[in-house]
């Protein structure tokens, strides 16, 4: 790796920043993975690639980021087809092995499922309604939706507002004919006044 010192910079000093900022240590991640095949890659040229994408998404050219989404949703539905072939062989004699590759198989499937839509929500990002938007130059309060109330059902007290058959202190007026005593029992029924029955067909 080429490290390049700027005047009143040190080696370790640049060293470190770019470890901090992990360009170095993914690239060096990147090609223990890609070694197998492809073993002459350099670290040097693979941190640079990688801090153009850096610099192209910063930028807000996501092109490269889509296309990568892309390759690697096909390459996990090539592997869900494989595993749900291998299961398909294995199927009616070895159960165990078959519910093995069923598994990495739907789990192949549901990765690619997960990267196509984390790819259609960089093609089209979901837009975000505010549902009030308050400008003020002091502490404020902002209650949205319906109250709730803070104490318990039972403990809320009601008052109702006093009518023309009650009192001030929400007592009902005295009734002379009203008897004292009170009973569960029906009143005494009284007839019917002449002037008020219905009249004789």
């Amino acid at each position: 790796l080429e490290v390049f010192v700027k005047p009143g910079e040190t080696q370790d000093r640049v060293v470190a920043g770019m470890l901090a900022r992990g360009l170095v240590t993914n690239a060096s991640a990147a090609i223990c993975f890609l070694q197998a095949e492809h073993a002459d890659v350099s670290l040097m040229d693979m941190t640079h690639e990688l801090r153009e994408q850096g610099e192209a998404v910063n930028r807000g050219d996501l092109s490269g980021a889509e296309r990568m989404l892309n390759a690697q949703a096909v390459v996990l539905n090539a592997m869900f087809a494989e595993m749900a072939r291998r299961a398909a062989l294995n199927m009616g004699e070895h159960l165990a092995a078959t519910e093995i590759y069923l598994r990495l198989a739907l789990k192949a499937q549901g990765q690619s499922r997960a990267t196509f839509e984390t790819l259609a929500a960089i093609k089209n990002p979901p837009v975000v309604f505010a549902r009030q938007a308050n400008i003020s130059h002091g502490p404020q309060q902002v209650n949205n939706g319906a109250p709730q109330a803070t104490a318990s059902p039972r403990t809320l007290e009601t008052e109702t507002a006093p009518n023309e058959l009650s009192g001030g202190n929400n007592e009902l007026l005295e009734d002379a004919r009203a008897s004292q005593a009170t009973s569960r029992a029906h009143p005494r029924l009284e007839p019917v006044e002449a002037l008020h029955r219905p009249a004789q067909p």
